[in-house]
């Protein structure tokens, strides 16, 4: 069943930081659910309890607005290169994942911080399933790949990846500094996992 986008407030636990996912709806974005230890890790490292999965919106970067908190972001990785996590120093709300490039424009939110969760539609996609054997699966991968490419082409055709509330586009640097997390506490974090 088609539906229509539109817009969906959000928020961080507390409530400091406010915003709006402008034109949200299945065919926006990718509704995925993920099982891997990085975002597992993430929740713990800013003081979240451990769960088993994290439920993200994927979509570009030019579809969010922050209209209260935007001062409350912050941000870390676990490495120099890998995907940056935003979340809310108030409260330790996971908030967004970012590449490191603005120019790719990608950009996901946590689907529980949605006013609207059914706006986007079901999970589509499932990352990073653990199986008896220890691999992980994947599930719906296609359409996850189709739908990033088109998106990350689609802003970086148009310019709309310049309309970014994470990074300043003349420097192509996040507007917080990234606090990279140390081997070593990502190594005891995720061995803490269960």
């Amino acid at each position: 069943m088609f539906k229509a986008p539109r817009d969906i407030s959000f928020a961080c636990s507390c409530g400091q930081i406010k915003g709006t996912l402008r034109g949200a709806a299945p065919s926006t974005g990718t509704h995925l659910e993920c099982f891997c230890t990085d975002c597992r890790a993430a929740e713990v490292y800013v003081g979240q309890p451990d769960i088993p999965s994290v439920t993200l919106f994927q979509t570009s970067a030019d579809k969010f607005d922050i209209e209260q908190g935007h001062d409350k972001l912050a941000v870390f990785s676990f490495g120099e290169k890998n995907l940056l996590r935003w979340h809310a120093a108030c409260c330790g709300s996971i908030l967004f994942n970012t590449l490191r490039n603005p120019k790719t424009g990608f950009a996901s939110i946590r689907v529980p911080l949605l006013a609207d969760q059914d706006a986007i539609g079901k999970v589509t996609t499932r990352a990073f399933i653990k199986t008896a054997s220890g691999k992980s699966k994947h599930h719906g991968m296609a359409r996850f790949v189709y739908g990033l490419l088109a998106r990350m082409a689609a802003v970086r055709l148009s310019g709309r990846w310049k309309q970014t509330p994470f990074f300043d586009t003349a420097s192509l640097k996040p507007v917080r500094e990234i606090q990279i997390v140390s081997k070593e506490d990502r190594a005891k974090i995720t061995a803490s996992l269960t």
